[in-house]
């Protein structure tokens, strides 16, 4: 594997891209890169895995080149799993992290701190011109706060307590945050695969 398209406009998420697979001497373009405009894909998977295997694949077919995508989102148990793949748009169509984390903190408003058990969800998938499409999936365990705490991060990083932490995603450094994050967790079980293959 030579190239790889990134499937994602986002230049934090590209550059996590580029460094990983910089090793492996895998060149990397992302969305930003192609000089074709990428129609908006619909994602109308079930499931994080589907949601990434839709960009991915779609992607792959246009260009027959492998292609990376990833769909995230938040799993509250007390909530039987969502937002889950809704986590974006939880509160409507126009995707705003106040009102995600305003609905998510109501309908969470009789369940007791210890009971918030939650976790970041990331599901890389990777898929290649004939082959089957490749999975990798990072989690990173925590509760829901009783309110937002901190400016750092986005979505609902402001009440996400990580296990282990009193600070919630939004307190702690960009650095911390990466250590311990789902997205990095499913790059982690992704490399592992890359150096197998």
């Amino acid at each position: 594997m030579e190239k790889m398209i990134i499937a994602t406009k986002n230049k934090g998420k590209v550059q996590d891209f580029k460094e990983l697979f910089s090793k492996y001497g895998i060149e990397i373009k992302s969305l930003l890169d192609l000089e074709e405009s990428i129609p908006d894909i619909e994602e109308t998977g079930d499931s994080f895995a589907e949601n990434a295997a839709i960009k991915a694949e779609t992607i792959s077919k246009m260009f027959s080149l492998p292609v990376l995508a990833d769909d995230s989102g938040i799993e509250v148990d007390a909530l039987d799993g969502r937002p889950g793949i809704y986590s974006a748009r939880y509160a409507g169509e126009e995707k705003n992290d106040q009102a995600n984390i305003a609905k998510l903190l109501n309908e969470l408003s009789t369940v007791p701190l210890d009971k918030r058990t939650a976790r970041f969800v990331c599901v890389l998938a990777v898929a290649r011109p004939g082959q089957s499409t490749i999975f990798k999936r990072g989690t990173c365990e925590g509760n829901i706060a009783n309110e937002p705490h901190g400016n750092n991060g986005f979505g609902y990083d402001p009440v996400f307590y990580p296990k282990g932490s009193d600070k919630t995603m939004a307190q702690l450094s960009s650095q911390e945050k990466n250590t311990i994050s789902h997205r990095k967790n499913a790059i982690i079980q992704l490399e592992k695969w890359l150096k197998d293959n």
